[in-house]
């Protein structure tokens, strides 16, 4: 669920704008490019992660003309790339609706908020847990991280945008129809669930390697 047209008051556009670019100009701070640098597979894997969540942003259901729903993502790019790369790709990804004309350019900060901030954050607290808390078993990660951890990122980020529309939304109109959206949540958290879920098995499978969050030798080789 992201914003496609102003209906939010200028000073939650402000903080909203602000609050993602704090935690942009956090996740920059622990210089990312970096590794992007040293890793030539790793620039490649990442662009065309990137790419390919763009382009799949498109796939979007819209009744109204100001709130969108589609699938982010944002989970499984955590998942692969860690929280600062993965904030980075989804900041790329909303400047990519900005610039194709889909997004109204003061809408950046919010939907970045919505769409990066808020599911970044709730899939790097579940894959926390799961690392220091529980046991050291695949499907545990897989199920826990994949699957739930994806539904959970989708459903904070639905209600992060009810939120704001709570907070600030200058259209009753508009605050009703968000509260109908959010009534589809439970249908979008599966969907994410699903996708991210089934990618995360084949490549800790084939490619564990391509998988930051996970460790081969600690869930696999000790076994």
């Amino acid at each position: 669920m992201s914003f496609s047209e102003l209906v939010l008051a200028p000073w939650l556009l402000w903080l909203g704008g602000a609050v993602s670019v704090g935690f942009l100009g956090l996740a920059l701070s622990r210089r990312p490019w970096a590794a992007l640098l040293a890793d030539h597979g790793l620039q490649h894997r990442w662009l065309a992660a990137t790419v390919m969540v763009m382009l799949l942003w498109q796939l979007r259901a819209q009744a109204v003309d100001w709130l969108t729903l589609h699938l982010m993502f944002t989970a499984l790019l955590t998942l692969l790339f860690k929280a600062p790369l993965a904030l980075l790709s989804v900041a790329l990804v909303n400047l990519a609706m900005i610039l194709l004309g889909r997004v109204e350019w003061p809408l950046f900060g919010v939907n970045l908020l919505v769409t990066g901030v808020v599911p970044v954050l709730v899939i790097s607290l579940v894959w926390r847990l799961v690392d220091r808390r529980l046991p050291d078993n695949l499907m545990v990660f897989l199920f826990v991280c994949g699957f739930f951890g994806s539904a959970l990122s989708a459903l904070g980020s639905g209600l992060a945008a009810v939120g704001l529309m709570a907070l600030g939304g200058t259209d009753p109109q508009a605050m009703y129809q968000a509260m109908e959206y959010a009534r589809f949540l439970p249908l979008l958290m599966p969907s994410e669930a699903f996708i991210t879920g089934m990618l995360m098995s084949i490549l800790m499978v084939y490619h564990p390697d391509w998988v930051a969050t996970f460790n081969d030798h600690r869930y696999i080789d000790t076994k």
